[in-house]
């Protein structure tokens, strides 16, 4: 896409929905959300029932979902029904990573934010808690392909805690684990000892510190805003229950036959999760969306209680940064 011809006077700050510019001033709880999912991670009109879904959990906790996502060259921190719908039903919409956003918004473009970008859009308004599925990390033969999810570094200098089910089971969880480690960024398993495999409970990989309620996860962000220092996410891996979880043996060998279809018909870089993502959709029948979606429901209702929890103990969000009030 090229860019529009220089613009000295358009503003591009992000747009805050009336409702998230009145929850950010009165210090009231509130929950980004990405849009990815709805774009690009859900066949229609499954896509919008589910946005809808996901910000009722939120309303429902007490606290106010703020979806996020590019329309028209503006960043959007909270979404109308309007808005919501188009994201859901536009098949234009791109997938907007952080490194994306300022091309986006100079072409006037449109797009779904994925983590990277939500967790810099969320914090930079000044929210605190954002719920997503899975993270992104180090993939597979990451020795040979260098391969590494840009959600990794982003996250390493952005000071929001992000409830998800661990990292995606498609890549390298120990490797991803040590990254994040390096990094600097925080890791609480939420009722748990093990890291969550996302369409798993436990990737068999232990958790240094565990955590079992929303308000010792409160308690640890205030320890860390006390305390001050670089900023980094905290990371608060929340498995999906086992009753809803993909059958691991159905898992492992479907993964397993994934990996070596990759490597058969050559498929490398960008290209490989998608494969691999629709691969296990396509010989799971379905299943491994379902547990996607019952990780996802459960991150968002958890997130919104730690939100409220927060709030409750008198934190509530920090405050935009720099932003517009729609």
């Amino acid at each position: 896409m090229s860019l529009n011809a220089p613009d000295n006077t358009r503003p591009y700050v992000p747009v805050l929905s009336a409702e998230v510019q009145e929850a950010l001033a009165a210090h009231r709880p509130a929950v980004a959300l990405e849009s990815t999912i709805i774009a690009h991670g859900l066949p229609r009109p499954r896509n919008r029932q589910v946005a809808e879904e996901l910000e009722e959990l939120v309303r429902s906790a007490g606290a106010v979902p703020a979806t996020i996502a590019v329309l028209d060259g503006q960043a959007h921190i909270g979404l109308d029904k309007d808005q919501l719908e188009r994201v859901a039903e536009d098949p234009a919409m791109r997938k907007l990573g952080h490194r994306d956003l300022a091309p986006a918004l100079a072409a006037g473009a449109s797009g779904a934010t994925t983590v990277s970008a939500t967790a810099f859009l969320a914090a930079r308004a000044g929210l605190c808690v954002f719920a997503t599925g899975g993270l992104g990390g180090v993939h597979r033969d990451w020795t040979s392909t260098q391969d590494e999810s840009a959600d990794l570094r982003l996250l390493a200098r952005t000071d929001i805690t992000v409830v998800c089910a661990g990292v995606k089971s498609i890549l390298d969880v120990p490797a991803t684990l040590q990254r994040l480690e390096t990094l600097g960024v925080g890791v609480l398993g939420y009722g748990t000892e093990h890291f969550p495999g996302f369409y798993l409970s436990s990737s068999g990989e232990p958790v240094d510190w565990t955590v079992r309620s929303p308000e010792e996860v409160v308690e640890v962000m205030r320890a860390r805003e006390t305390l001050g220092g670089p900023a980094a996410a905290l990371i608060v891996a929340n498995p999906v229950p086992q009753k809803d979880q993909l059958d691991p043996a159905l898992h492992d060998r479907v993964l397993a036959q994934a990996l070596d279809a990759c490597r058969e018909r050559g498929i490398v870089g960008q290209a490989v999760t998608p494969f691999l993502l629709d691969h296990l959709m396509q010989h799971t029948a379905g299943a491994s969306l379902e547990a996607n979606l019952a990780a996802v429901r459960g991150n968002v209702s958890l997130a919104a209680r730690i939100a409220v929890a927060r709030s409750a103990a008198g934190h509530g969000t920090a405050g935009p940064k720099e932003a517009a009030a729609q």
